[in-house]
């Protein structure tokens, strides 16, 4: 994508530098002052492809965010065996997903989906 909008920025200045021509050219010995309205026209073209190939850029970078969540749990956590809930499969922390906020397991071999509790220890 980035060559795309290397293409696109060439172009677009190509077209402002004849949008100027086209507005000097009016004001000389044999311009036309149609020429400025067809200058202007080209130059805020120009512009717009500039516009354009910039804001791509940025939702590009918006769709590839990427966001981390650390969870400090109370205490000594250590995880000797991780089960489903459901079918008592062995399972592994590759299963347990972030989902708004709340740890999602999925059992690739059931098929559960459950919310992950963490029970008092008292």
């Amino acid at each position: 994508m980035n060559a795309l909008k290397t293409i696109g920025n060439i172009f677009a200045a190509i077209l402002i530098f004849f949008g100027i021509l086209f507005v000097w050219g009016a004001f000389s010995e044999n311009g036309s002052p149609g020429w400025i309205i067809i200058g202007a026209i080209t130059v805020l073209i120009g512009f717009g492809i500039i516009l354009l190939a910039n804001r791509k850029k940025t939702i590009e970078e918006a769709a590839q965010q990427n966001t981390t969540l650390n969870i400090q749990l109370p205490g000594d956590v250590s995880i000797e065996r991780f089960q489903c809930q459901d079918c008592g499969a062995q399972l592994s922390m590759d299963n347990v997903k972030m989902v708004a906020g709340a740890p999602m397991v999925d059992c690739p071999y059931c098929g559960a989906a459950y919310q992950l509790s963490e029970e008092p220890k008292w």
